[in-house]
Order: structure tokens, then C-alpha cells, then sequence
């Protein structure tokens, strides 16, 4: 996917493609919903747990961001009016520690639910977005941007290979990795490339704890499926173990749609990319937060197609993409609302650095896209033996 840098009258946006159309009106119907599958059986969700893991997850260790060229410069990006929500607010409650004891903390809590989604893009590169559990009658279900899911390069097919992995830091992956499995958008980002709609939910398979190497003879090598190698003249596989659900292991934050602008948010992800003035100070390795309130102004980008998003003062970078916004944290706890999903980059002062972030405004549509994704039931890919099912 390639992204773009826009100049906004002294404001820079960083995007995904340019969106091709947008549908209007509030109501959503049942076929303005895109269902994609991933990994739809479980021997497709084992070929993609090897993938990663293989050679002691080297593709995992060189996945990078995506990232835009600077030189491209284009439109403008405008402030408009105020956001319209198209019914009452809503929310639904999150779940894992919500029983915990709240603490006082000088610093803020990482929630266990924030990790990493990775995949491979168009052009074969392996890549990651930032993502969030969310909760789901199957305790399975991860939020992000609908363009770290949705392939808008190719416009024909969701990313490959598409793992999340909660809680990743430095390499760690104290959770496991959990498959995609089918994911969930609007029908006007799947088929327009619209950003007022650039947010997704996936149903993920439970996850995978990789639970060591053990060397075997030719025969029981030949009939392992999983990952595998051989050296020195001796066959090694590297054994599995079931993590369970993703909500089981990690907790769910909770969605809120329809919510007033202007709320104090507090956002996680994982930055990256330099800033346009080529500055890196962030490494990716580890996940960042921001803390405000959100524009009392709807942000757009008419040739995007943007007329509603809403935006943070944060200096963040790409690979923070897809990372949750939530209303409601709790930083004892470490749960609360999504509200929003970062979309796009914005320089608002014109140092070539970026200060603000942009998200699609949740509304009734973003809750009738969740309520289609939260009831569907994904399963276990890990045998009994610690092989993966075929």
C-alpha cells in the first residue's frame, strides 16, 4: 500500500490511497457489510503460523511499517462543521480485569489488549499495523484500521498472511499469535476506498504459545505439520501449545459509537516511520501512547472522500495505523471505549514533523460493521500433540 503525504494549508496528511467514491446516508444495510475471509479453514491457519514461525520468526523480526513518499505532495485537507451521528450513543462494555482493583499509577499502563497485526503486502513485503482486542461473544475479536486489513494496492483481496500478536514488545510475544480468520469492514472502504470508513474488526482463531524445540527421527519429522527444520544431519519441531481465546489470555476493550466530539482519548500503537523531515525517534519495538481531547471540528480531505474524521494532537508516526482510541481508560484497569482507529498523519504547523493523528468518527454504521463481526465463532489450530491441525 502506498501512502501519501498532503500539504493541509500548513498541514500534512499521511494516508493510504486516495478513496474512489462515498456513499451518504446513516441507515446500514445488512449488504453494506464486507465479510472477507483470511484463514478460512484450519490448514490455511497453519500455513500462516509457520510462515512466521519459521527460522525462529525471522519474518516477523523484518517486518517494517508501512510508509509513504514524502515528495508526493497534493491536495488540501480542510476543518469542517460539526459531526453528525446518526442515532443515539451507544457502547458495550469491556471485559478481562474488569473486576481488577483499581490502582493509582504515576505512569500509564500498556493494556495487554494492544499488540501488532502483521501481513505481507502487494509487493511481498511483511509489514505491521498497530491493533486491539475487543470484546465479542467469542472472546475473539481484534479492532484496526480497515487499511491494515484491506489490500486498497491490489483492490481485489484482504492482506496475507495476517496474524495479531497482543502485547508484543522487543520481539516478545507473551500471548502467542492468533490467525485471522474472516474480517469485517464497511462496504464503502472494501469496494470505494472510502477513510470516513477506514476501521475493521477480524475474528482470529485461538492462539498459538510456541512451546519449544524437540528433535525427532525422519518418520515423526515427515509426519509433523507445523514448523520444522533440519540441521546437522537431525530434524528439530518446534513444538505449539493452545493459548486459548485472544479475550481469555489479553481481555476486550469495550466500542462506544455516536459519542460526543471533544472527549479526552487516550491512544496506543506502535510508531515507526521517520517524520517527513526524516527524524526517526521512534523504533517500532515498543508501544507509544497520546493523551487529549479529540477536534470539536469534523477533519476532511475532499479528494480522500474524509468529510468526518476527527483528530488528536499527537506526534506519532506511521505504524501507529490502527491503533485503538479509547474514551472511558481506566489505567488501572487498562480497559476502556474504542472510539476511533488511527487512520491518517497530519503536520498542522508545517515543520515537516508530524502533530496530529485523524481517526473515522464512530457512528451507527461502525457499530452495525462490529455487531456483524462480534457473534462469529473462529476454533482452535493446535492439536493434542502440539502439532498443527492440517
Amino acid at each position: 500500500m502506498k501512502r501519501i503525504l498532503l500539504p493541509v494549508g500548513g498541514a500534512v496528511l499521511a494516508t493510504g490511497l486516495l478513496a474512489a467514491s462515498l456513499m451518504g446516508g446513516t441507515a446500514q444495510a445488512a449488504d453494506d457489510i464486507a465479510k472477507d475471509p483470511m484463514a478460512s479453514n484450519t490448514g490455511e491457519a497453519s500455513k500462516i503460523a509457520s510462515f512466521w514461525a519459521a527460522s525462529n520468526f525471522a519474518a516477523l523480526r523484518q517486518a517494517t511499517q508501512y510508509t509513504w513518499d514524502s515528495k508526493e505532495v497534493s491536495k488540501k485537507v480542510v476543518s469542517k462543521g460539526a459531526y453528525t451521528p446518526d442515532g443515539r450513543p451507544g457502547s458495550v462494555n469491556p471485559t478481562g480485569q474488569d473486576k481488577a482493583p483499581t490502582v493509582r499509577a504515576q505512569n500509564v499502563n500498556i493494556p495487554r489488549t494492544v499488540g501488532k497485526v502483521f501481513f505481507v503486502d502487494g509487493q511481498g513485503k511483511f509489514r505491521w499495523c498497530s491493533a486491539t482486542s475487543v470484546q465479542s461473544q467469542y472472546r475473539n475479536l481484534v479492532a484496526t484500521a480497515g487499511h491494515c486489513v484491506y489490500d486498497t494496492d491490489a483492490n481485489t483481496d484482504v492482506l496475507d498472511n495476517w496474524v495479531f500478536v497482543p502485547g508484543y514488545y522487543q520481539g516478545k510475544m507473551p500471548w502467542g499469535i492468533y490467525v485471522g480468520k474472516q474480517a469485517f469492514t464497511h462496504y464503502d472502504f472494501d469496494t470505494y476506498e472510502d477513510y470516513d470508513r477506514d476501521y475493521a474488526f477480524v475474528t482470529v482463531y485461538n492462539g498459538i504459545l510456541f512451546d519449544g524445540v524437540k528433535q525427532v527421527d525422519a518418520k515423526d519429522y515427515g509426519r509433523f505439520t507445523g514448523p520444522k527444520w533440519s540441521h546437522g544431519g537431525h530434524n528439530y519441531i518446534l513444538l505449539s501449545k493452545d493459548a486459548g481465546r485472544l479475550g481469555d489470555a489479553v481481555g476486550g476493550q469495550g466500542i462506544a459509537w455516536n459519542q460526543p466530539t471533544g472527549k479526552t482519548v487516550r491512544t496506543f500503537g506502535y510508531p515507526a516511520a521517520p517524520h517527513p523531515d526524516g527524524n526517526r525517534p521512534y523504533s517500532g519495538v515498543t508501544p507509544k501512547t497520546c493523551y487529549g481531547p479529540t477536534t470539536a471540528k469534523a477533519v476532511g480531505a475532499p479528494w480522500l472522500k474524509i468529510e468526518e474524521h476527527i483528530g488528536l494532537k499527537c506526534a506519532v508516526t506511521p505504524g501507529y495505523d490502527g491503533g485503538p482510541w479509547l474514551i472511558q481508560y481506566n489505567n488501572g484497569r487498562r480497559l476502556g471505549l474504542v472510539n476511533g482507529v488511527t487512520s491518517t498523519f497530519a503536520d498542522q504547523d508545517g515543520n515537516d514533523r508530524i502533530d496530529t493523528i485523524t481517526s473515522p468518527y464512530f457512528d451507527g454504521e461502525t457499530a452495525a460493521v462490529y455487531n456483524a463481526a462480534k457473534s462469529v465463532w473462529s476454533g482452535k489450530i493446535v492439536g493434542p500433540n502440539g502439532e498443527l491441525y492440517k
